[in-house]
């Protein structure tokens, strides 16, 4: 697996606030998370996403559900 960009101790912060904010915690979250954060790191298209992460249509479909629900629930 590519390097991971978050520690024990950050996922788990993180891990808090995404509940808090209503994302189901699947087993798969942290790789998916990790996933979107190597994309945004390395501006790689997401079909050249690493399979270490899963699917990258996957990992693809989750951010832009992730990106609707903030802009429907007012975050911006």
């Amino acid at each position: 697996m590519p390097r991971q960009m978050l520690t024990d101790e950050l996922w788990e912060k993180l891990k808090i606030i995404m509940l808090k904010m209503g994302i189901y915690d699947k087993p798969c979250l942290r790789k998916t998370v990790e996933g979107i954060f190597y994309r945004l790191r390395v501006g790689c298209p997401w079909r050249d996403l690493p399979t270490a992460f899963g699917n990258w249509n996957a990992v693809y479909k989750r951010f832009n559900d992730w990106s609707r629900k903030e802009k429907t629930d007012g975050y911006f």
